[in-house]
């Protein structure tokens, strides 16, 4: 550090200007990359198809990703491929719309409510504790054999996580938000639309997430109890007969519906919560 003289006074002058201005250090992840969840999956296809094509892999037991597509297109030419597909999606979807009313209405009436709580909260947490598949057989002699039970069971499988979701985002509502809506004398319903539903969004989608995604992880088991189509059923018969092709072409369809799904979600996501500011964002 020097000075330089201006009539009488010294001004201290910094021998560096550069060391003053330092840059601003970046902490954040960095922009969005275009179709960034797709590098992921392209490279676990990539590897299998290197690996297959090097004789690395058993084709009996892991087929390559050519003969895995070459039969996916001849069960979907056949007809059959295309009818498992709608018969799997009519399945999920009448579960979720069940599970999803359900664990919102679950959990608005247990949040907003003490009485509620008391009486909801702790069967929910009971029949989270519960294994899922392990209803199954009660469900069967309660439902009987048919799609009923089949659509309950992912239905429970849904509201779980949008339940326990939803329910935690509303407990952790700022009380101060409360007060100032009694302040201001709100009605109860500009109360929920003005202060417990921006709060419990995010909570709620995190929960829709869980669930989307547990829709498709119930359905592979359902479908091979008692089912005459549907991708379960497609890969139950395929492990009868050693058809390691087509249990994948099931396999590959769940993982692909789960992140389409999932996708769709995050989308829905980022449009109704535009107004946050979040690493994500």
């Amino acid at each position: 550090m020097t000075a330089v003289t201006t009539g009488t006074v010294p001004v201290p002058v910094a021998e560096d200007e550069a060391r003053r201005v330092r840059p601003r250090r970046r902490l954040s992840p960095g922009r969005r990359l275009p179709a960034a969840r797709l590098a992921g999956p392209l490279v676990g296809l990539a590897a299998w198809a290197i690996a297959s094509a090097a004789g690395q892999l058993d084709p009996g037991a892991i087929p390559a990703p050519w003969t895995v597509l070459d039969t996916a297109v001849h069960l979907w030419t056949a007809g059959t491929l295309r009818t498992d597909i709608l018969t799997s999606v009519e399945r999920a979807g009448y579960g979720f719309a069940i599970g999803l009313t359900a664990g919102v209405l679950l959990a608005l009436a247990s949040g907003l409510s003490r009485t509620g709580e008391a009486l909801i909260d702790g069967t929910v947490q009971i029949n989270r504790a519960i294994p899922t598949l392990g209803l199954i057989p009660l469900f069967i002699l309660w439902l009987g054999i048919g799609e009923t039970f089949k659509i309950a069971i992912i239905a429970i499988v849904v509201y779980i996580p949008i339940y326990l979701n939803t329910h935690a985002a509303l407990s952790a509502i700022d009380s101060r938000y409360v007060e100032l809506a009694e302040v201001l004398d709100l009605s109860r319903v500009r109360f929920i639309r003005e202060v417990v539903i921006p709060g419990a969004l995010p909570g709620f989608f995190v929960g829709l997430r869980l669930g989307v995604t547990g829709s498709w992880l119930g359905l592979v088991v359902l479908e091979q109890i008692n089912a005459t189509s549907g991708l379960g059923y497609m890969m139950f018969q395929a492990q009868n007969y050693g058809r390691s092709d087509i249990i994948l072409v099931g396999l590959l369809i769940y993982g692909v519906f789960g992140l389409v799904s999932d996708s769709v979600v995050r989308v829905i996501e980022r449009r109704v919560l535009s107004w946050r500011r979040t690493l994500s964002s």
